[in-house]
């Protein structure tokens, strides 16, 4: 039996700090108290004096590129970054090549993570105009839930077609995530913006070009279409003030038929970052104002936004330092987004209740996932340990995203994670991971 007891650590969870201990068996944990003592001579003692122990974070949207993308990122690469950081769970999107939209397709990616994986995982199906059929056979209890593009989607995934979408929307039960932002719009601007610059339009119109319109034009249709149809809806990477009329904190998380994310990014950058950062810090949606910004907080903590993300979706430097309209959007999050939240609660900014409740406990409850995002007995030991004092540069050789960079190289972080738990298993101590894939296929409640 793999026993290991974690001591004297500041358990956050469930909405309280607390000193205690934490036993894990095999898979799970067993028990959570002030004080336990070792079962056996075999127990691996872990001293957390000073230190955190939070649930393992749940990423609910990354792109780990894989198939078909994978000069850009792996399963077996990113998953590494993910529990470096702290992740210990994600759900990947679609849009990979060719795009899982089949159940075929969609089963090849889980065989790859069975076989790679360091953290848990799950896969969207993705939507299409013309995939309804497909869409309608995937199994509730063991994928996360439908993704949609409505806007800013590779390959065949920009679902455009109102009469399909309302299909999807009043034909399944399952939670549909979608991508918004209207096409049109994007396009309208691109080319105004075309017109003044030539081929050079520079990277600081991009919150201009993906505007606020484009967003709050998709995002509020999708909402009416859900009201209307019944349908279960989570909206990714919440970027505008705009938008945050749509949502409430009127109702508890449970009874919430339409929930909300914001990533990593749009809480942390601008556009006023464009000018230094440049293609580094472009995503879909746009990073926007610091009046964007400071609204995105503000929702985040009175509770209208549900769940914090990364959107992680890494890019080669070669395809990053191409001219703004050649370059392609995202970067790579999952190693430094948890030490970026705390790097908030030092500022001031959040909670570290706040912070575990969002990363971990509600991507839990949006999706239903069994067993994980809390510390509970019964519960399967995710668990991650950080150091809120031990201060580190983030710099290329301790990047561990397969693409080599980050938007967040050169800044220290007051927080490390010192070590990562997946199902019980010590994957990740002191920047190193270990070379073991523990990771399980993420299961429903449903």
């Amino acid at each position: 039996m793999n026993t290991v007891l974690i001591k004297n650590a500041k358990i956050v969870n469930e909405g309280t700090i607390f000193e205690g201990d934490v036993l894990i068996e095999n898979e799970f944990i067993v028990e959570v108290a002030e004080s336990i003592s070792p079962k056996s001579p075999n127990c691996k003692i872990i001293d957390a004096e000073g230190n955190y122990l939070i649930p393992g974070a749940i990423d609910d949207q990354v792109h780990f590129r894989e198939p078909g993308l994978t000069h850009k990122g792996t399963i077996a690469t990113e998953s590494a970054a993910a529990v470096a950081g702290g992740i210990t769970s994600f759900i990947e999107q679609p849009n990979t090549v060719p795009n899982a939209v089949t159940q075929e397709l969609l089963e090849d990616k889980y065989k790859i993570a069975s076989e790679t994986s360091h953290a848990n995982y799950s896969f969207m199906m993705g939507g299409t105009n013309d995939n309804l059929e497909e869409v309608l056979k995937t199994n509730p209890k063991n994928v996360a839930g439908i993704k949609l593009f409505l806007g800013s989607s590779t390959g065949n995934m920009l679902v455009d077609n109102e009469e399909t979408l309302e299909k999807i929307f009043s034909s399944t039960k399952m939670l549909i995530a979608v991508h918004c932002e209207d096409e049109a719009t994007i396009k309208a601007n691109t080319e105004r913006y075309k017109i003044q610059f030539g081929e050079e339009v520079p990277v600081e119109v991009h919150h201009l070009i993906r505007s606020t319109e484009a967003c709050y034009l998709s995002s509020s249709k999708a909402i009416a279409l859900a009201k209307k149809t019944g349908a279960r809806l989570h909206i990714f990477h919440l970027s505008t003030a705009k938008e945050m009329e749509l949502f409430t904190n009127k109702i508890p998380l449970e009874e919430k038929q339409i929930t909300a994310e914001v990533c990593i990014h749009h809480l942390w950058f601008s556009n006023e970052d464009y000018k230094v950062k440049g293609n580094f810090i472009k995503w879909n949606p746009a990073v926007k104002t610091p009046e964007d910004r400071t609204a995105l907080w503000e929702a985040l903590l009175d509770d209208r936004i549900d769940v914090i993300a990364t959107d992680h979706a890494p890019h080669t430097l070669e395809e990053k330092k191409q001219p703004y309209l050649k370059a392609p959007s995202g970067g790579p999050l999952v190693q430094h987004a948890v030490v970026a939240m705390f790097e908030a609660y030092h500022q001031g900014k959040i909670t570290l209740e706040k912070i575990v409740e969002k990363m971990c406990h509600n991507p839990a409850k949006i999706f239903k996932i069994e067993k994980r995002g809390f510390i509970r007995p019964g519960y399967y030991a995710d668990l991650a340990i950080v150091n809120p004092s031990s201060p580190w540069n983030v710099k290329k050789e301790n990047i561990l995203a397969k693409c080599g960079w980050s938007p967040f190289e050169g800044y220290t972080f007051k927080s490390r994670i010192t070590h990562t738990f997946v199902n019980g298993e010590l994957v990740y101590q002191n920047f190193k991971v270990k070379d073991i894939r523990v990771g399980k296929r993420l299961l429903f409640d449903r």
